[in-house]
């Protein structure tokens, strides 16, 4: 069982780190994309509890995921442009997903891993 706690960062970068020392304690590298995020998770099997998530919720939410989009926009290659301003339309018109529920959806996807929201 590992306890990611939501009141030890309030940002993308808080949550990677938080991520890195729960996960990658021995290892000589850190979680800095949602991707790193994913691949760290296929060596992890069992329970992990979110304490603290509505407050995650909130912080990863609407206006972090929208500035996180506006800078991969204006940084440019090697980012899909067209594909991340699709994503910023759609969280826009509210049919998109926030940084937290990303984060979610990518835990989820872990057959292995069973996710406990508390609040």
């Amino acid at each position: 069982m590992t306890v990611i706690n939501g009141s030890h960062f309030s940002n993308l970068v808080g949550f990677y780190e938080e991520i890195s020392q729960l996960f990658l304690k021995d290892e000589d590298w850190e979680v800095g994309t949602l991707d790193g995020f994913n691949d760290i998770l296929y060596e992890f099997q069992g329970e992990i509890i979110w304490e603290n998530s509505e407050k995650s919720r909130k912080d990863l939410g609407f206006d972090l995921t929208k500035e996180f989009y506006e800078n991969k926009i204006s940084q440019g290659k090697p980012f899909n442009i067209k594909l991340i301003q699709q994503k910023l339309d759609e969280l826009i018109d509210g049919t998109g997903q926030t940084l937290f529920e990303i984060l979610i959806e990518i835990i989820e996807s872990h057959k292995d891993i069973t996710l406990i929201l508390n609040h």
